[in-house]
Formats: structure tokens, sequence, C-alpha cells
């Protein structure tokens, strides 16, 4: 058999990097790739008795409990995706927007951020809005690239707004405190969410046939109570999950099992519970579930050996070489996350990369809650960012069809502008996420 040590580790990382991109450009999936990776590499350079090493990395990734609350707020996700809370919740939110000059866009985002403290996933919740949203903005006359805008950015907030399963798998693959992450994302988080207001406000006031007039007649009392309706039962559902956890009554995994039992509580009191649809929510679940699972398994098999070999230490050395200036070594990690979040899934992204960058972010003297905030905002850009933004691919599957790809990735370019401010902002401002 060849032996790979004799490349020594500098070589050895390279011929990693190079057969990990080789692989990934023939299709094969990630969770596939990363594992034949891990196991040519334990093979060739520690030879057949190293093999239990991958199973043991294996083993303590799946083994955590945490763990457990991300197919609980996947399953939120699947149910909201299936009833008709985000509908009324949408329509209610016209009570608040209505007598705003593009206030169907500015109550878009404010749906997004609900939906998003409601589940943290963030495919169903821009699909979600594509189909409730997006018709009625065009119809009303709005500028197409802002309303195209305005939703996959809403929509992506479920990165950053806990409980975001982003922030999730950072604090299980960084082994920090997720109701520290999620306390901290808060205020990043609503910030980011009130820049696109902020926007949307500017474009429809300042600019011409940007947004249609604000509505001027009036709504009957018995109309906004009925509305009002359609509010109550999804801010019951944030209170419980998020108020559990920020009270201290719940751990997050605990929270995630009474958002999910709030959810179907609400969808048996609308009366639009069924078996059908809970068998189609479970096995969404499993398949999202069963995506990131794997992703998990070959990350943590491929970072293990990785570490075996040195290459963590060898990394780690040549990111901290760059520059004597700490502020820098960070720009230059945001920069590496940024690049692969054009090209990588944010679960692998993070599983791959974190265990090489919260040592250093730690040895800088920087708070590693701060920098997974910060991660957060990254996979943000990630989102919208060509030629893969996962948010461009999820509109255009319920978008009319006159609306193509590179009119929904020129339409992102401002909102990708607002993110890249917030992460700046988090860079200067450490305190805006308690850094």
């Amino acid at each position: 058999m060849f032996d790979l040590q004799s490349l020594g580790i500098e070589y050895g990382t390279l011929a990693m990097f190079v057969m990990l991109l080789g692989f990934l450009l023939t299709g094969m999936p990630l969770a596939f790739v990363t594992l034949l990776i891990a196991l040519i590499f334990t093979l060739g350079w520690f030879g057949p008795m190293a093999v239990p090493l991958i199973t043991s990395r294996v083993y303590s990734f799946v083994s955590s409990f945490v763990f457990v609350s991300v197919p609980m707020f996947v399953m939120m996700a699947a149910i909201l995706d299936r009833s008709g809370i985000a509908r009324d919740l949408f329509d209610a939110m016209r009570l608040f927007g209505g007598r705003l000059k593009g206030g169907v866009a500015v109550q878009t985002i404010f749906v997004a951020v609900i939906l998003a403290a409601m589940s943290g996933i963030i495919g169903g919740e821009i699909v979600l809005l594509g189909l409730l949203a997006l018709p009625q903005m065009l119809r009303q006359g709005y500028d197409k690239n802002l309303a195209i805008g305005v939703v996959c950015a809403g929509g992506s907030l479920g990165t950053m707004v806990p409980p975001s399963i982003v922030l999730i798998i950072y604090g299980l693959t960084a082994n920090v405190s997720i109701g520290d992450l999620f306390t901290s994302a808060f205020l990043p988080g609503f910030m980011l969410a009130g820049f696109y207001v902020a926007y949307v406000l500017f474009r429809s006031y300042t600019g011409k046939n940007i947004a249609p007039p604000p509505q001027t007649e009036k709504i009957p009392t018995s109309e906004k109570v009925r509305l009002l309706k359609g509010l109550f039962l999804p801010i019951l559902v944030v209170f419980c999950v998020l108020g559990s956890i920020y009270g201290g009554i719940a751990s997050v995994t605990e929270a995630s099992a009474v958002g999910v039992a709030g959810v179907i509580l609400s969808t048996i009191l609308r009366r639009e519970f069924s078996l059908n649809m809970l068998k189609g929510a479970a096995i969404q679940t499993l398949s999202t579930c069963g995506m990131i699972v794997w992703i998990g398994i070959g990350a943590s098999a491929l970072v293990g050996v990785f570490n075996l070999m040195g290459g963590i230490k060898f990394v780690s050395g040549l990111i901290t070489g760059i520059s004597d200036d700490p502020t820098t070594i960070i720009l230059f990690m945001m920069l590496i996350l940024f690049v692969l979040g054009m090209f990588l899934d944010w679960v692998g992204i993070a599983l791959l990369t974190m265990p090489i960058f919260v040592p250093i972010v730690k040895q800088l003297g920087f708070d590693p809650v701060w920098f997974g905030v910060l991660f957060a905002m990254n996979m943000q850009v990630s989102f919208l960012s060509p030629p893969f933004g996962p948010a461009a691919f999820y509109l255009k599957s319920v978008a009319p069809p006159d609306i193509s790809l590179g009119d929904i990735f020129k339409s992102l370019l401002p909102f990708i502008c607002l993110q890249v401010l917030a992460v700046a902002l988090l860079i200067i401002f450490p305190g805006l996420a308690g850094g």
C-alpha cells in the first residue's frame, strides 16, 4: 500500500484538499466524499489498525444529547410548511404594515422573523414566503428586484434568529453553550432584520415605481379581531420556545420538544391536524436530518484523521502566521468561510472548519460565542451568494416562470451588501454579540 505519510503534512494537506475538490466536482455528495477521503488517509497514513479511530470520532458526534433538538426544530418547520399558520400570520401583519409605503415588503420581513423564531430552518421559510408574499407584491406593483430580495433575504434570517440550527451545529462542534449562542445572536439577528426594513423603506420612499402607495381604506373591527387571531398562536409558540430557554426553565433540547408540541397543538386548534400531515412532516424531518447526520459523520471522520496527522496544528500555524494582528486573522477566516460558502453546504463548512478555527479564536483571546454569531452571520451571506446560493434555488422552485436565476441573484446584491455590513459591525463592535 502507498505510504501517504512519506508526503509530509504539507503535501498531505494539499493532497487531501485536491482530492476533496476533485471528488466534489464529480457530483458525489459531501458526506460520502469526506468519509472516502478519511478512509483513504487513515489506511495510507496509519494503516488498517487505525480504522477504529474513525468510528470513535463518529460516535462522539452522533451521541451528543443536544443533537436531539435538531430533528425537533426541523419537525416544527415541516409542520408549519403543511399548515395555514404562516398564511394567517402574513395576513395578520397587514394591520401593522398596511399604512406604510412598502408595507407588504416590511410585513414579509416581520413574518420571516417570527417564522425563524419558531423553527430556525431557512429552506421551508423561503418557499412559504415565495408562495405567500412574492405573488402579492408582484400583483400590487412592487419592483420585482426588491420583492425577490425581500423574500430570499428575509427567509434566510433563520440562520441568525434563535433557535437557529446553524448555531446549534456550531455549538456542538465548538463545544460552547448553545443557550449562550442564542442569547448572543438575539440582537445581531434583529439588527440585520432592521437593516432590511430600513433598506425597503428607503427604496420605497425615494425611488420611483418601487412600491405602491400605502393602503388608505379602514379595516373593520371584526376583520381586525379575525386577523389578530392569526398572530396569537405563532407568538405563543415563540414565547414558549424562547421564553423557556432564556428563562432557564428548559434546555435547548427540552424547548425544541415544547415547540413541536406547541405547533401540533396549534394545528389541532385550527382543525388542520391529520395523520397524513404528521406522516409527511416526519418523512421530511427524517430526510433533512439524515443529510445533516451523514455530513456530520463524514466531516467528523475527516477532521479526526486530519488532526491525528498533525494537520490542524499545521493549518493553525499557517493562519496565525499571516499577521500579528488578531483582527486581520479573524478577517482572513471570514474570507475563507465566505469562499467556502459559495460552494459548500453550511453544515459541511461548520464541521470541517470549526475544529481548526475555534482553537485559534480562543488562542487569540476572542470569545468563541462571539465567533459563533459571526460564523452564523457569514453563513447568511453564503445562503444568498452565487453561484450556489441555496436561497435563490429555493425561491426559483416556486417563483413565476418569467423570473430566472439570473434575476434572483441580481436582486440579492443589495441584501448581500447589508449582510457584509452586519459582519463588519460585529467585528468592529463585538459587544453586539456579547464578545
